[in-house]
């Protein structure tokens, strides 16, 4: 008698559309990466036309379906309106972000109202046009929101990056309950401190490094290829039982 064992479910992202936000560099470049290195066609989304372009020709020379797309998610309106107006996307991972880190009483309105305008605003209603548009089209997918393991725990400067990190993960989980039946997933990645250009202020503060160092339990900073292949399993059928949930890749920071 013969048996029938179960097979693991691809990781392939081919005949798939990706937008990646915030894809002219650090994580989200690495996502967009990941992406194509998978078979998806990648759109790549961000502010500085010169940067996407430079990413867009660096993928299309190793063979992979890259475009670029110009789009500041912080605009609400004007996201709406390019989204609607594009393919629609079966896959997004949304790595626009910023932080203005400083101590909590030291805050002004205007750093305040720019993390919030990107990092909470802009991933809410950017997420919101991807999914309107699979709903529309009748289609699965997968969005992915770029968080921090700061949406878990507190951080020293930090209450603004923080804050809006924890609301990502609030919005990320209502949306997955309201899409589920959609066979819409909405899930996060939380990484520790990644060596990306955002990360250089602290980088350059060896009391930052020495916290840093004592609270990531592998002991080592995190490179930007410890969020690929999270990103990819996120993306695929490998993970077609996973929404509204957190992956953390933060080397152990938030397992105290």
């Amino acid at each position: 008698m013969s048996l029938t064992l179960p097979r693991t479910p691809s990781f392939r992202l081919d005949g798939k559309t990706a937008l990646v936000a915030g894809a002219s560099s650090g994580i989200g470049q690495a996502a967009a990466v990941a992406l194509a290195e998978a078979g998806a066609r990648v759109v790549l989304a961000a502010r500085s036309a010169e940067k996407l372009d430079l990413t867009v020709s660096a993928l299309s020379e190793l063979g992979f379906a890259a475009e670029a797309l110009v789009l500041d998610v912080e605009d609400a309106e004007a996201t709406e309106r390019v989204i609607a107006a594009h393919t629609v996307f079966d896959i997004l991972v949304n790595s626009a972000g910023t932080a203005r880190h400083g101590p909590a009483l030291e805050t002004t309105a205007a750093d305040f109202d720019a993390v919030v305008g990107i990092n909470l605003r802009g991933a809410y209603f950017l997420t919101r046009a991807v999914a309107k548009r699979l709903i529309a089209a009748g289609r699965e997918g997968s969005l992915i929101n770029i968080s921090s393991q700061m949406a878990h725990v507190g951080g020293i400067d930090r209450a603004v990056y923080s804050a809006t990190k924890h609301a990502v993960e609030g919005f990320t989980k209502s949306m997955a309950i309201e899409w589920g039946t959609h066979r819409i997933r909405v899930n996060t990645i939380c990484p520790t401190f990644i060596r990306t250009p955002l990360a250089e202020q602290t980088f350059s503060n060896p009391d930052r490094v020495r916290w840093i160092e004592e609270k990531i339990k592998l002991g080592r900073i995190g490179e930007l290829e410890d969020i690929m292949g999270p990103v990819t399993f996120l993306a695929s059928n490998a993970s077609a039982m996973i929404t509204g949930t957190a992956l953390m890749v933060d080397g152990g920071w938030t397992a105290d």
